[in-house]
């Protein structure tokens, strides 16, 4: 049973790396093939072909199973041709609502959608939307959407698409694990009905309340969440760690602070701040504890109930329950669905009297959560979840027994006991602690080094107080409820400053590149050994398995190279500048969110990743929030040896920048033979109140060798034409950062032809509101023959500079099958 279950989850982990989803008739063929394989594994009974058998025949079900979720889901798509047309669907809110300053988020159930007052069969069933604040003066707030309420919205929708860069979030494919086969935003009624005005268009009365609540088990759950989550937050009314009680309680994580994780992650307990798998043991054993002792006594009553059921059994039955419900309050999570699935095996065997390994327990929890969530193995929670378990049972071997039997438990003094309890502690979090660090450096690129004496500090406070309270406090009638909340946010107040001041301690994060796959192969041989069962030789040998990862640095050009990486970051400007031993940023992508930009969502996870820690300079264009809107969050997390920008002086990034120049035409130095030149603005311009910041848009051409790259932000026609007039010999450049998104008001003829680019970088976002790039420019580059690339279709796109340029395109170089591509 485990040889079949751990291949089934290789044989899903081998169709998630694929670029493609196989055929039908393959997928038959498999099954032909499965069945067969069974049929010689009951018929030949040696062990030598029966193990090989059952690992080909798990590998082939979990590749087959997987293929066939992934295409269940994907034909659940919204038709290309819908995209951005007028729906009006009917359905029920599917999800807890996420509010936020501009509106609200969630996930509708479509029962019927029309357009233009006609029927439409094909909208996908989920589908993710947004429903914002109206832009016009006076305009009307989102409604209070609940969970389970079934509404008439007026909609526009998109295919699913997210950012395309190393280190970020792959939003397409959680929004296909989630089965979201489209995302959109709600219309205001009055921007609707100003869109229809005059016309008797269907829209000015579609966003609607049609009926207070639609019973399902789903909409159930997510009613009973959201009411939890309504009374912490009414209880802690302007908290700052509110978001984290409801964390604790329902799974919510959306509401905790984006510096609060940030301390968290540093300190490495970000694993408790949510329903974890620890704290659903914990709970579902209280109340196991509490049904056996009052079973035991038939609840001090006559009614002789162990005469009925085994205590036993009684408090088995209670704790799955108690788990069963507190895993629906979490969201179904992966480390709560191992942890339920764990729980479940464990009734079962005592159930029937049965028992059972932890070893087969953990291998039942692996096939059951892939078998409901085949892409669970795309998230780190995963593999950090189940590697646990691994560790545990491969460090503990030998060790825990020779505890237990030096002597009896029961006739060992209760100090003595303790003090063996707390080594077994100490030394399984040791081993939790060294075992994972290869698969954190894989996953995240770095490791917390304060992490144990934080999770020491924090897994008990959160575990035994925090947790308790804030659930009874969610459910007690008040004011008992408002005081144990109080108090829950008393102690998470108290962590929270201890653990900030782990989090700044020098020293505190071992930060390096994610390493290549053999360097992690290494660092697990390596901790295998170092950890191995008590009786192996040598065992701190395995450090040297570790060398490999330690020395593994952050990647850069070799001389006479430069690499230009323009990153997806949607509708905005990024480009790093990489030479063999300096890095320019050029603008910093755009503002998604209050908490959210292309700063903390896109441009710092691909420095982690490649374990970059220095920025020794930063240019931003201009103030537009689509290149200035990251820049703060870099500043708070990377260090910066200066920024150049054409911002006014009392702006809040010129006033946080480390050492801040103003953008003058002329300005010129060299890094390692390359050679950066600014062409605008002139030092004239900023004194002239005429031009929009585009006009001021920091120029950039940077030079090695023979070849070259102009960053041109958003100069527009004026500005361009001012170029070609003045310095027409120092524009050309082998690749251009496509003026304005390629905009309308840019790129013209001449400023083309002066250039002479092979190669155009569009960084846009897909469908955006300007719909840049223009058709009609995008066809004049097309029609002088330049390259185009744009990030909306490529992802990140990264240039190397050498004697002959080259470039990759990140969907291209990181293909998966969910891209559409």
């Amino acid at each position: 049973m485990r040889s079949f279950l751990i291949s089934f989850a290789a044989g899903v982990c081998y169709l998630q790396m694929r670029a493609t989803l196989p055929g039908t008739e393959v997928l038959l063929l498999l099954l032909t093939l499965l069945l067969m394989l069974l049929f010689l594994s009951r018929v030949v009974s040696r062990p030598q072909f029966k193990i090989p058998t059952l690992l080909a025949c798990g590998a082939i079900a979990g590749f087959a199973w997987a293929a066939y979720c992934a295409q269940h889901y994907l034909a659940d798509a919204l038709p290309k041709d819908l995209e951005g047309r007028d729906i009006v669907l009917v359905g029920t809110v599917h999800s807890l609502p996420f509010r936020f300053p501009q509106g609200v988020r969630f996930n509708f159930a479509v029962e019927s959608a029309q357009i233009d007052g006609k029927p439409i069969s094909s909208i996908p069933s989920k589908i993710a939307l947004s429903w914002y604040a109206s832009s016009r003066a006076g305009g009307i707030l989102p409604a209070e959407v609940q969970p389970g309420e079934r509404w008439q919205l007026a909609v526009h929708l998109q295919r699913p698409h997210g950012n395309a860069n190393i280190g970020g979030f792959d939003y397409e494919v959680w929004l296909l694990e989630q089965d979201l086969r489209a995302t959109g935003t709600v219309r205001m009624d009055d921007e609707a009905c100003a869109a229809t005005l005059g016309a008797g268009g269907p829209l000015c009365t579609d966003n609607r309340r049609l009926a207070p609540f639609v019973w399902s088990f789903n909409n159930v759950v997510e009613r009973a969440r959201g009411w939890m989550r309504d009374r912490i937050v009414a209880a802690l009314p302007d908290k700052k760690y509110a978001g984290v009680i409801v964390a604790l309680v329902v799974g919510d994580e959306r509401g905790v602070n984006q510096t609060d994780w940030k301390v968290f992650n540093r300190t490495g307990i970000g694993h408790l701040i949510a329903i974890s798998g620890l704290h659903i043991t914990l709970i579902a054993g209280m109340c196991a504890r509490l049904t056996y002792a009052l079973w035991s006594h038939s609840f001090f009553t006559r009614a002789e109930l162990p005469l009925l059921l085994p205590a036993h059994k009684a408090a088995a039955l209670t704790g799955v329950l108690i788990g069963f419900i507190y895993v629906l309050l979490a969201g179904f999570g992966v480390p709560a669905q191992r942890t339920l699935y764990m729980l479940a095996v464990v009734a079962t065997a005592m159930w029937f009297g049965r028992l059972a390994s932890i070893s087969h327990i953990a291998c039942i929890a692996l096939g059951v959560v892939l078998l409901l969530d085949p892409w669970a193995v795309l998230w780190p929670g995963f593999w950090l979840s189940f590697g646990c378990v691994a560790i545990i049972l491969y460090a503990t071997m030998g060790r825990t027994l020779q505890l237990q039997t030096d002597a009896s438990p029961a006739m060992q003094p209760r100090p003595q006991r303790w003090l063996n309890w707390l080594k077994m502690e100490g030394r399984t979090q040791l081993s939790l602690t060294l075992g994972l660090v290869p698969l954190t450096m894989l996953l995240f690129g770095q490791v917390s080094i304060v992490s144990p004496i934080a999770n020491a500090i924090a897994i008990p406070l959160i575990s035994f107080v925090v947790t308790p309270l804030a659930l009874l406090g969610s459910i007690l009638p008040a004011p008992l409820s408002g005081w144990l909340l109080l108090f829950a946010h008393f102690w998470i107040d108290g962590l929270t400053q201890v653990l900030t001041v782990l989090s700044t301690m020098p020293g505190a994060v071992w930060m390096a590149p994610v390493p290549p796959f053999w360097i992690f192969a290494c660092a697990l041989i390596g901790t295998m050994w170092l950890l191995a069962p008590r009786g192996m030789p040598l065992r701190l040998l395995g450090l040297i398995g570790w060398l490999p990862l330690l020395l593994n640095g952050p990647s850069h050009p070799r001389e006479g190279e430069m690499w230009a990486t323009a990153f997806d970051v949607g509708q905005g400007m990024a480009v790093l500048i990489e030479t063999p031993h300096r890095r320019l940023l050029y603008d910093t992508g755009p503002i998604y969110s209050p908490e959210a930009d292309g700063g903390n969502r896109v441009i710092l996870p691909y420095l982690h990743a490649r374990g970059i820690t220095k920025l020794d300079g930063m240019i931003i264009s201009h103030n537009d929030n689509d290149h200035s809107g990251g820049a703060l969050s870099v500043f708070a997390e990377m260090p910066v040896d200066w920024v150049a920008s054409s911002l006014a002086f009392d702006t809040a990034i010129v006033r946080a920048a480390p050492e801040h120049r103003r953008c003058v035409a002329g300005q010129n130095w060299v890094w390692d033979d390359v050679h950066f030149e600014m062409l605008q603005p002139a030092a004239s311009s900023y004194e002239s109140t005429k031009y929009k910041p585009n006009a001021h848009s920091c120029t950039v051409k940077i030079s090695i060798g023979t070849q070259a790259i102009l960053l041109a932000g958003d100069i527009e026609a004026v500005q361009e034409a001012e170029l070609v007039n003045s310095i027409p010999e120092k524009l050309h450049s082998t690749v251009l950062l496509a003026p304005h998104h390629g905009s309308g008001t840019s790129s013209t003829l001449p400023f083309l032809q002066a250039v002479k680019p092979q190669i155009a970088i569009f960084q846009v976002g897909y469908r955006n509101r300007f719909h840049h790039p223009k058709p009609e420019v995008y066809e004049r580059y097309g029609d002088l023959g330049i390259t185009r690339l744009r990030s909306d279709d490529a992802g990140a796109i990264n240039v190397d500079m050498a004697d002959t340029p080259t470039y990759s395109e990140y969907r291209v170089a990181q293909p998966h099958y969910w891209y559409g591509r």
